[in-house]
């Protein structure tokens, strides 16, 4: 590989799917003020709000979604506005 082209602050962290509590380590240049300890081990923390273990198409499990519901409060809120 070419000497001087990558990023000095590639590192391991750890990235924790806050909506299952999962966490997975991989390198990355993402800045973190948190850490987090993993099999004793502190590695800066990035929070994430859906990953690879929570999302739909990789867990085969889908989630209703209340498109409907979206649609009339929108229409309510703004039915003042029409001409």
């Amino acid at each position: 590989m070419k000497a001087g082209i990558h990023p000095e602050d590639y590192r391991l962290v750890a990235f924790k799917d806050m909506s299952n509590e999962d966490v997975f380590i991989t390198k990355s240049t993402a800045n973190s003020k948190e850490t987090i300890e993993v099999e004793g081990v502190e590695y800066p923390l990035i929070k994430l709000e859906i990953s690879r273990t929570s999302h739909p198409f990789y867990t085969g499990k889908s989630k209703l979604v209340d498109t409907a519901g979206r649609i009339d409060k929108f229409k309510n809120k703004y039915s003042q506005f029409k001409k």
